[in-house]
């Protein structure tokens, strides 16, 4: 048995109950992995609250570290092997769970579990945004909503560490110290300057060859009227709630400009994208190119408080549950 967080039905924090469960024996192409530290995303609300309608009642949680105590046939792990995960399915807000082993990968030597489940699906959401949604070069400039979330913290230096210049938003003057820490070359405070007007300063007129958004509905416009002809708008997240229907004729007269909605899901589809991701993840990690920033850490049993901080943007960098 394991403790384990569950859902029985959408609404706020208060939805998620602690309960026992049964872990059986791995079934053929399946590992069972005792958690050592569990990560807290933004699309966790999403599913607990019904934003993205998932099969109920459920587990709740999509990364997470830790280690393989025992495996089924027909896997490529052992006993033992240090793995993390954040696309193997519902459920990391547990003490052990059953994930399919085509969905882990090994952590490296000189990554210890906390890092490791704070960093993977921010780290390979940066991964697949920055090198193949948009192959962000040297010497471009872009720019990045909430700088200072768990996604923003890894963007800017990973971003930063290509050459490239890093334009962010934040809420408060002190998450703009924090940005600027992690790459930020300009950060621009949304509560007291105009995004757009600041952009234009930045650039001496030109504007943005692409934007990345991961807060939705009150940023969208805002960041189709930063770009440049041709440029691209990259919508990754909701944090706002989602942006109202996009008129097509909009990405005409504002330029030709392109709109993508990507998913990490899209992106690590197969076994081996999703292992070449986290490679070139860890690579940065170990080279000291991207720092592993760990804001707060709750125990499981406050996971409806985490919630709530989450969601008031009351959190910074990534956060640890601690299973």
């Amino acid at each position: 048995m394991a403790r384990a967080i569950r859902i029985h039905e959408t609404g706020g924090p208060e939805v998620m109950v602690m309960e026992e469960i049964a872990v059986p024996a791995p079934e053929p192409g399946m590992v069972t992995v005792a958690n050592r530290a569990i990560g807290l995303n933004y699309i966790d609300t999403y599913h607990r609250s019904g934003a993205y309608p998932i099969p109920l009642p459920t587990g709740i949680g999509l990364e997470g570290a830790g280690v393989v105590e025992a495996v089924g046939e027909g896997v490529d792990l052992v006993v033992g092997d240090r793995v993390a995960y954040c696309s193997a399915g519902f459920g990391a807000y547990a003490e052990a769970l059953n994930l399919p082993a085509a969905r882990l990968v090994t952590i490296p030597e000189g990554i210890d579990f906390e890092q490791a489940a704070a960093i993977m699906l921010k780290g390979q959401t940066t991964e697949y945004l920055l090198q193949r949604t948009y192959a962000l070069k040297a010497g471009e400039t872009c720019l990045f909503h909430a700088a200072a979330g768990g996604v923003g913290l890894v963007f800017g230096q990973w971003a930063s560490s290509l050459g490239a210049t890093v334009i962010g938003t934040v809420g408060s003057d002190a998450k703009a110290e924090l940005a600027r820490a992690h790459g930020y070359r300009h950060v621009i405070n949304y509560r007291r300057e105009n995004v757009v007007e600041r952009v234009l300063e930045i650039t001496g007129g030109e504007k943005l060859p692409v934007v990345y958004d991961g807060v939705g509905r009150d940023t969208f416009e805002i960041s189709l009227d930063c770009l440049r002809p041709l440029g691209l708008m990259v919508s990754f997240g909701n944090a706002s709630g989602l942006p109202e229907p996009l008129d097509l004729q909009q990405l005409s007269v504002r330029g030709s400009l392109y709109v993508t909605r990507p998913t990490l899901f899209t992106y690590t589809a197969s076994t081996e994208a999703l292992r070449r991701s986290a490679a070139d993840l860890f690579e940065r990690v170990l080279s000291g190119a991207v720092r592993v920033e760990i804001g707060q850490r709750y125990p499981l049993a406050d996971i409806q408080q985490a919630h709530r901080d989450l969601e008031s943007r009351n959190t910074t960098g990534s956060t640890i549950i601690q299973p």
